[in-house]
């Protein structure tokens, strides 16, 4: 394995991965708020899930995001 290859690769998709999910974040939380679903106060539970398929792993992540 090339590790330069390896850390330059993982570090590229992690970047995908804050962005985009960011993005789809933000996204969510405007559209449930515009519709009334959200006041924009709440405290949001969230959990993310990685898997990679070939190397046995799923790790999972539980936080909160806090509108206000």
């Amino acid at each position: 394995m090339n590790e330069d290859n390896f850390n330059a690769s993982l570090r590229k998709f992690l970047k995908t991965v804050g962005v985009g999910s960011q993005r789809e974040i933000e996204k969510a939380v405007r559209d449930a708020i515009k519709s009334g679903k959200l006041k924009g106060g709440e405290k949001l539970p969230a959990k993310m899930t990685l898997t990679i398929a070939g190397a046995d792993l799923s790790f999972v992540i539980d936080g909160v995001i806090e509108l206000e």
